[in-house]
């Protein structure tokens, strides 16, 4: 047998050799987008409270920008003029909002603090009555009744606030680093998120369009690598854009919703809760899970509730669903993230998770739709061509 022949690889040394090579680079690109996630992830928790303001104005601007535009179009108004305008406008609505509904909050929590006692010895009732055996235990576990042994913590915690605070001047002097420490943090918290109408201004107010801005930076690469980078930016501006735009309507009618529909079936403090919950689905879902966890056990154990006020309560939470999922969402939305329910609760809890807290969930379904962009896109142009050399080799 010669050299040559003994040194050439059969096919399927080739394949095995092949697939292995794949196979590592495959490890060591997951490997390093892993790495470039959890350095993107501590930069985000140290830096939150810089890029937060900064986020929140860029959101802002690109859902108030078709306003200054139309005002700058059809008015004799500068862009300046116009921005001006419309910071005058907010603050006129949210002095309306306050003025008519501070006095309905106010109402309602007083409502809410009285109806606590009623609410705790209801359940109490529900606990002796329906759970006897559970009651019991307790009872045993604790050496005593759990509503007593409940009275005596409060008691106990009462005394030693008390207590507490007629040896505050004497702790002042020790403790003073620590508060002005943390007013410090408090206030610094305050001036950080003060700066967004001032980020807001000035984005507004710009006149450069920052997709030139992006291919001249991008000039460095090829044009077509080059043209997909500014797609998939185009499309997750476009995404987000929709998205915030679409979300905050339908939170805001969803929110009406079931304040008028809790407000209906008798619900204590139902127009507050409502409002609130409708708002909080601004992130998709969050609303309604914290409403069941919070408004049902309400409607049982409120003066006057039972099994028939949940059953009202749950009907208004499934009529504000249907409303949201086959009304609202397709008139506003449209398709425009292409994610079923499934992955849009997924996505929130993995991004909430991934990128520590509200900003994660806030930003969830955007990112999650760019990355299927992104995928479909690296799939078209360059899974086939790499498919097709494997084949060949």
């Amino acid at each position: 047998m010669s050299e040559s022949q003994s040194t050439t690889l059969s096919p399927a040394q080739k394949r095995i050799i092949a697939a292995g090579a794949t196979a590592l680079a495959l490890i060591l690109l997951i490997a390093t987008a892993f790495a470039l996630f959890v350095a993107l992830q501590q930069f985000i928790h140290t830096f939150k409270d810089v890029l937060l303001p900064l986020v929140i104005a860029a959101i802002t601007a690109t859902l108030l920008r078709p306003i200054i535009t139309l005002c700058e179009q059809h008015t004799r108004l500068s862009k300046t003029q116009g921005i001006a305008l419309l910071y005058l406008l907010v603050l006129l609505a949210i002095a309306t909002t306050t003025a008519l509904l501070l006095p309905i909050l106010f109402s309602q929590i007083t409502e809410f603090i009285e109806a606590v006692p009623t609410i705790r010895d209801n359940f109490y009732l529900f606990l002796q009555e329906k759970t006897p055996a559970a009651w019991q235990w307790l009872h045993l576990k604790l050496g005593q009744a759990p509503d007593e042994y409940v009275q005596n913590i409060v008691a106990t915690h009462s005394d030693t606030i008390t207590s507490a605070l007629k040896t505050l001047p004497e702790k002042v002097g020790i403790i003073g680093g620590s508060i002005g420490g943390f007013i410090g943090s408090f206030f610094g918290k305050i001036a950080a998120y003060a700066i967004i109408p001032v980020y807001l201004f000035f984005i507004l107010n710009g006149d450069r369009n920052i997709w030139n801005d992006l291919e001249k930076q991008l000039s460095f690469f090829p044009d077509k690598r080059r043209d997909d980078i500014v797609f998939l930016c185009r499309q997750f501006s476009d995404i987000l854009i929709a998205f915030f735009r679409g979300q905050i309507i339908i939170g805001l009618l969803l929110g009406i919703v079931l304040a008028i529909g809790f407000g209906l079936v008798g619900l204590k403090f139902g127009i507050v809760l409502g409002i609130i919950l409708g708002l909080l689905n601004i992130i998709p879902y969050l609303g309604t899970m914290l409403g069941i966890i919070t408004v049902l056990p309400l409607a049982y154990f409120q003066d006057g509730g039972g099994t028939t006020l949940i059953g009202l309560c749950a009907i208004v939470f499934i009529i504000g669903q249907l409303l949201t999922d086959y009304w609202f969402t397709p008139r506003i939305m449209g398709d425009k993230t292409g994610m079923g329910p499934m992955l849009i609760i997924f996505s929130i809890f993995f991004w909430g998770v991934a990128l520590g807290g509200i900003m994660g969930m806030v930003l969830a379904i955007p990112l999650t739709a760019f990355f299927l962009i992104f995928w479909r896109l690296a799939r078209e142009r360059y899974l086939p061509a790499l498919t097709n050399k494997q084949a060949e080799a």
